[in-house]
């Protein structure tokens, strides 16, 4: 069954993929971090039967502790789980689907954290799913809500509707043109946020840069989508201006091809030069400078990464061993 991160659906050009993200507590239950091991279990446990129940999108139970360190680190870097649950295995588990995008994280800072990610431009199919299967528990458990405030959460600024929905964004021509200080600066005033593709506190590899919405007070589910769906056509319209002035230039296109070509024939390669050459190489296959399907680039920027090549293997391998890996990876695929 293909993974949501090999796919490219609408705006793909530039929109890389689009999640959803609900946060919810049961009411009887303390926050996550008050817990024993103990209560998590038993709480787990409880999840886990409520949705197997009506399980209809064939989502598996994996109690964290299970897998090995370089196992759930690759999680992280497919996007299945945060970077935080990954590092620390106590009391968590998680249910996910075959095609890896739907999850639903069991004690991260919350009790419930309900995420769907789509190739793609497609905010409104998974909001669809992820509201689905919040109806399923809400009818299941006693969420803690307020009537002023809306649903509790452990950090203040996922009060409310608890939901974050975010679009994963590809901005080579905006971050060369030094833009993307200016545009983390407008989008806050309109009440979202860029990062890098990891969340907060990371680094925008590859020029990639998640757009997600800041306020979940005192607004509706249905408006934070609306805003972030109209922020992001921005975006795009401005990525692709940039683009379409920066290919005009000679010496662009030849970065373009010597990225290419570094990657067709490179015998050793690190996790930053795969990334800062793909990203051109993709600039360039959606222009139609280059012929790669933005499929195979999509999937090459989350397979190699570090833990994944373990996985991939079977083992922790030495850094090098991994630059060779991938390297003969990558120009087997290109």
């Amino acid at each position: 069954m293909s993974k949501w991160y090999i796919g490219a659906g609408e705006q793909s050009d530039i929109v890389v993929s689009t999640r959803i993200r609900l946060a919810r507590n049961i009411g009887d239950y303390p926050f996550p971090s008050k817990l024993n091991t103990k209560s998590k279990t038993e709480l787990n446990n409880m999840i886990k039967e409520a949705v197997e129940n009506d399980n209809k999108f064939g989502l598996r139970y994996i109690e964290m502790k299970t897998l090995a360190r370089f196992e759930a680190a690759s999680m992280a870097e497919r996007h299945i789980i945060s970077p935080e649950f990954a590092s620390d295995a106590d009391g968590r588990a998680l249910m996910l689907s075959p095609e890896e995008d739907i999850c639903i994280m069991l004690n991260e800072e919350d009790h419930i954290r309900v995420q769907v990610m789509k190739s793609g431009f497609a905010l409104d199919e998974a909001y669809s799913i992820a509201d689905s299967i919040d109806d399923l528990l809400n009818t299941k458990f006693n969420f803690a809500f307020d009537s002023r405030i809306g649903y509790l959460t452990q950090c203040p600024t996922n009060l409310g509707t608890g939901m974050r929905a975010s679009v994963m964004l590809h901005l080579p021509a905006l971050t060369m043109g030094g833009q993307i200080n200016r545009l983390i600066s407008t989008v806050s005033k309109l009440g979202l946020t860029i990062r890098g593709a990891f969340g907060e506190g990371t680094l925008a590899v590859g020029d990639m840069y998640q757009l997600s919405n800041q306020i979940t007070l005192g607004i509706s589910e249905e408006f934070a989508i609306k805003n972030l769906k109209a922020i992001t056509l921005q975006l795009c319209a401005q990525e692709r201006a940039a683009r379409e002035e920066l290919l005009n230039d000679p010496t662009a296109e030849d970065r373009i091809f010597r990225a290419y070509g570094l990657l067709k024939w490179a015998r050793l390669l690190s996790t930053k030069e795969l990334m800062e050459n793909l990203s051109l190489v993709r600039m360039g296959a959606v222009s139609g400078k280059i012929s790669v399907p933005i499929e195979t680039i999509n999937e090459l920027m989350i397979s190699m990464q570090p833990a994944s090549i373990n996985v991939m293997v079977g083992k922790r391998l030495e850094e090098r061993d991994r630059d060779a890996i991938r390297a003969k990876t990558v120009r087997e695929k290109l």
